[in-house]
């Protein structure tokens, strides 16, 4: 982070507190605050427009969980870089976040405000230049509201930041408030505070101006009724560490998308897509797995065409225990259903489709009944170790598996792409494996490519590698699911669920091509050493709700 920026937040924060108060008001400070402000209260000051908000606890607890996780060298490069940062924000300054803002600032929120309003200037374009700019555009206002838990530590602070060197200070008021311009290395930082509860600040003083105009009446985020419900709603994460509010999806991402630089106005259709989310509320806290995120998005009904459907989830018992990644799920042939249905509001995906189709109708494919049709039941794929045949210089293979109530329709279409792996000069054979008869796409010297077969009557799997189509059809060992592994990553997702998407790190550091990714970065290595996977899942317990998990599950801290 460069100096510039890590250290603006410092001097704003003490320049903001000096005017809450002074030693004469010793008494009054020394009193108790009532408590550390929390996202509601924080939201009361955050102007009804903002288009999101994040609200991060100060709370030592949650953070003090994830002490109990990581490797003795991964809490080392974690424990240094904290200090670095510290230097880095308090270099040449007598000040540290431990001793002198730890004490007093609780929960912090970060707010997204509208751009504001772009003026017309007059521009002094040479005569005949080219891509003379028609619009302006700004980014969106940050905002940050810090709450006060401790008055006269917050006062101590301020009086410690004015011996501070290089640091300027000029007060102006706005409706009786005192708005403090903080100057450092010629960037200005507007800062205020609020009943003494709450430090607003901002590097626009429009955005601090609003916030004092939230204060003294005008609507506020907690007020706003889509915004109210989520903050009240929230999700329940343990040892919570931050949790994220967007009360109106659509409009956040149209406004964002205005801001940039390369905006382009959303397709109308676009638009209509994001209207199915209404809202979206997060959290994310620690726990005794790691750490986890959980996001509920609330949907709009009629606008939803997307049918959940959860999955028994026995798929997974058809993969090997060493299969380092896996995703599951059931109904694709709903959800192609579903995509072409909304391909109709496309113009430009309905006739990629139709290119398709018109493609696989020259060797009597029919893209609708013969690949997506038969795929009605639970599917999964998964990544598996293998060092044999073509798989040598990258170290995995993969295997689809599908269950199906079509299985005459399924053996028809592997029919149809045999002969036409024939045409293509690849040699097809059969050969059992485990009992069970397997065909094989062969090429010369490089032994299978592609294996396909039946695990049982309604179980299709297709492998990339023969040795891949060996290890599920013949399992010798235990499968997936008694995996420690696995256990530790899914076991504590919610349930029923719409499938998985599951990393095992250990596993997956083992294979050439991705360790070829990792790099030899030391501190890299150590980080992912102290990670024993990553897991994902979704529901949905009505039309109107989607709840989405994820645990990136820790392995415990050894140090004692």
């Amino acid at each position: 982070m460069p100096e510039s920026k890590s250290k603006f937040f410092i001097p704003a924060v003490g320049a903001a507190v000096v005017v809450a108060g002074s030693i004469a008001a010793y008494t009054y400070f020394k009193s108790p605050s009532g408590g550390s402000s929390d996202a509601l209260d924080s939201a009361k000051v955050v102007p009804s427009t903002a288009l999101m908000a994040t609200y991060i606890t100060t709370d030592s607890q949650g953070w003090a969980k994830l002490q109990q996780f990581g490797t003795p060298e991964a809490q080392k490069l974690v424990a240094k870089g904290l200090e670095n940062f510290n230097k880095q924000v308090f270099s040449n300054s007598n000040l540290s976040y431990e001793k002198d803002i730890k004490p007093w600032a609780s929960g912090v929120m970060i707010a997204v405000l509208p751009a504001n309003p772009v003026k017309q200037v007059q521009l002094n374009v040479p005569s005949g230049a080219l891509n003379v700019p028609t619009n302006l555009q700004q980014k969106p206002n940050i905002l940050i509201v810090v709450g006060i838990k401790d008055k006269l530590s917050a006062l101590n602070f301020a009086n410690k930041l004015k011996s501070e060197k290089g640091v300027k200070f000029q007060e102006s008021d706005y409706q009786g408030q005192k708005i403090i311009e903080t100057t450092q290395n010629g960037k200005p930082t507007y800062s205020v505070v609020l009943n003494n509860t709450h430090l607003v600040l901002a590097p626009e003083k429009q955005a601090v101006e609003k916030a004092i105009d939230t204060f003294k009446g005008q609507s506020s985020f907690a007020s706003k009724e889509d915004a109210s419900s989520i903050l009240n709603q929230g999700v329940d994460v343990k040892n919570s560490l931050a949790q994220i509010y967007v009360p109106d999806y659509a409009g956040m991402v149209q406004q964002l998308s205005a801001a940039s630089p390369q905006a382009k106005q959303l397709p109308a259709q676009t638009l209509t897509q994001l209207k199915q989310i209404k809202s979206v509320v997060a959290g994310v806290g620690v726990d005794d797995a790691g750490v986890r995120l959980k996001a509920i998005a609330n949907l709009d009904p009629q606008l939803n065409k997307f049918q959940y459907q959860s999955t028994p989830g026995n798929i997974v018992e058809q993969f090997p225990i060493d299969t380092f990644a896996l995703i599951s799920g059931s109904g694709i042939s709903r959800g192609w259903e579903t995509v072409v249905e909304q391909s109709k509001d496309y113009p430009q995906m309905k006739q990629a489709l139709e290119q398709v189709r018109s493609q696989l109708k020259f060797v009597n494919i029919d893209l609708d009944k013969d690949i997506f049709g038969w795929m009605n039941g639970e599917f999964a794929f998964g990544a598996i170790p293998s060092n044999q045949g073509v798989l040598a210089s990258v170290g995995f293979g993969g295997a689809l598996v599908f269950d199906t109530s079509d299985r005459k329709t399924a053996e028809a279409t592997f029919t149809k792409l045999d002969i036409l792996a024939k045409t293509q000069q690849i040699n097809i054979s059969n050969r059992n494996i485990g009992g069970k008869d397997v065909t094989e796409w062969q090429i010369p010297r490089q032994g299978a490519l592609l294996a396909h077969g039946w695990l049982d009557q309604d179980t299709l799997f297709v492998a990339l590698g023969g040795p891949i189509a060996e290890a599920v059809s013949d399992r010798k060992n235990q499968s997936l699911d008694n995996s420690d592994a696995f256990k530790a990553v899914t076991g504590s997702l919610q349930k029923p669920n719409a499938g998985y998407f599951y990393l095992d790190m250990d596993k997956t550091k083992t294979v050439p091509l991705i360790n070829s990714f990792i790099g030899r970065n030391a501190d890299t290595i150590t980080i992912l050493g102290s990670i024993r996977g990553f897991g994902v899942t979704a529901t949905s317990p009505n039309k109107s709700t989607s709840q989405l998990e994820m645990l990136l599950a820790l392995k415990p801290n050894t140090v004692k």
